[in-house]
C-alpha cells in the first residue's frame, strides 16, 4: 500500500501556497459566494489534481512559481464541476458532508459554480500564455460535453462500454491530462516529454474514476463520502453494470437492464451485488484500472529519476489501491 503522507510531505510547502492562493481568490463582494465557495473548497478532499500539477512541475525541475496560480486553476474548474454535477444527480452527501445544494439550494449552488469557473478564466489571463489558456479553455469545454454526454447515457441500458469510456475521458480524465500536461508548458518541455505528460494524466484519471464506478458498489457510505448504490440509484451504466450485461445470464441481464431503464436497482440491491459477484464485474473493472494506471507509470519513462517521479508513480498505484 502507498503512503500517502509520504507523497502529502513532499508537496506540503507548495500545496500549502496553492491552498492559500485559492482561498485568497475565493473572495468576493457578495456574502453568499462567500459562504458557499469556502463551504465546499474547505470540505477536505484529495486536491489530487492541483497536486499532481505541482508535482509534475517540480519533477520537470520548475523553480518558479507560475505553477501555484495553475493548479489554484485546476482546483477552481474541478469545485465547480462537483457543484453542477450534484445539482444535476441530486445528490444530497459528498465527501462525507451535506452537499451544497442540500444546504443552500441548487440556483445558489449553479452560480457560485459559475462564480468559479469565471474565476479560473481570469487567473488563466494573469498567466499571459497563450497555449495555456487554449489547454484549459479545451479542457473545460469537453468536460462540459462528457456530463451532457453522461447524461445522454442516463437510463440506457445500451450504452457500449466504448461510449462509458468516453464520458469518464471527458468528464474526470480530461482535466487530470491538463493538469499534468502543463506542468511541461510550463517548464517549455520538447514535444515527447509533453505528450508523456499527457498521456499519464489521462491514464491516471481514467483508473481513477473506474475505481469510483467500483466503489459504488464495494464501500459504504463512511469510505466513500458519498451515498452506496447512487450511480445505480440514477440508472448511470457504469462499467461494471456493463461488464455483468456482457457475460451475464438473460435473467442477470434483464435485472440490470430494468435498473439502469427505470432506476429500480436500489429496491434490488442484493440481488445485483450478487450478479456483480457472480460475473466478477468488479474484478474486470478493476482491472481495467490498473491497467490504466501501468499505462500512466509506463508513461514517466521519459523523466529523470527524482522523489518527485517517484511520487508520481506512487499516485498512480494510489489511485487504483483506494478506498475513498
Amino acid at each position: 500500500m502507498v503512503d500517502i503522507n509520504r507523497v502529502k510531505q513532499l508537496t506540503e510547502q507548495d500545496m500549502q501556497a496553492v491552498n492559500d492562493l485559492i482561498m485568497a481568490r475565493l473572495q468576493s463582494d457578495v456574502a453568499l459566494i462567500n459562504q458557499l465557495g469556502f463551504y465546499i473548497v474547505s470540505a477536505g478532499g484529495k486536491r489530487m489534481r492541483p497536486m499532481l500539477t505541482v508535482l509534475a512541475a517540480r519533477a520537470l525541475g520548475f523553480g518558479g512559481e507560475s505553477h501555484i496560480k495553475l493548479a489554484a486553476i485546476i482546483e477552481f474548474i474541478h469545485t465547480a464541476t462537483l457543484l453542477h454535477d450534484d445539482v444535476v444527480d441530486e445528490s444530497d452527501l459528498r465527501r462525507g458532508r451535506d452537499t451544497a445544494n442540500a444546504l443552500f439550494g441548487n440556483a445558489a449552488s449553479v452560480l457560485v459554480g459559475d462564480f468559479l469557473y469565471t474565476r479560473a478564466f481570469q487567473m488563466m489571463t494573469e498567466l499571459d500564455n497563450m497555449k495555456i489558456m487554449h489547454i484549459l479553455s479545451d479542457a473545460t469545454n469537453i468536460i462540459a460535453e462528457g456530463e451532457v454526454l453522461q447524461l445522454m447515457n442516463c437510463n440506457d441500458p445500451d450504452t457500449t462500454e466504448d461510449s462509458y469510456m468516453q464520458v469518464i475521458y471527458c468528464k474526470t480524465a480530461k482535466l487530470f491530462e491538463a493538469a499534468t500536461r502543463l506542468a511541461a508548458v510550463l517548464t517549455h518541455q520538447p514535444p515527447e516529454v509533453e505528450q508523456a505528460m499527457l498521456d499519464y494524466g489521462k491514464y491516471l484519471g481514467t483508473a481513477f474514476q473506474l475505481v469510483d464506478d467500483i466503489m459504488d458498489y464495494s464501500s459504504d457510505a463512511g469510505d466513500m463520502g458519498k451515498n452506496v448504490g447512487d450511480d445505480l440509484a440514477e440508472g448511470k451504466p457504469t462499467l461494471p453494470l456493463l461488464r455483468a450485461m456482457a457475460v451475464g445470464s438473460e435473467s442477470q441481464r434483464a435485472r440490470i437492464r430494468d435498473a439502469i431503464a427505470n432506476r429500480t436497482g436500489m429496491d434490488h440491491l442484493d440481488e445485483i451485488m450478487a450478479i456483480l459477484a457472480d460475473t466478477q464485474a468488479l474484478e474486470y473493472s478493476r482491472e481495467r484500472a490498473q491497467q490504466e494506471a501501468q499505462k500512466a507509470i509506463a508513461s514517466l519513462a521519459v523523466l529523470p529519476e527524482s522523489e518527485h517521479k517517484a511520487a508520481l508513480v506512487d499516485l498512480a498505484h494510489l489511485a487504483v489501491e483506494r478506498t475513498r
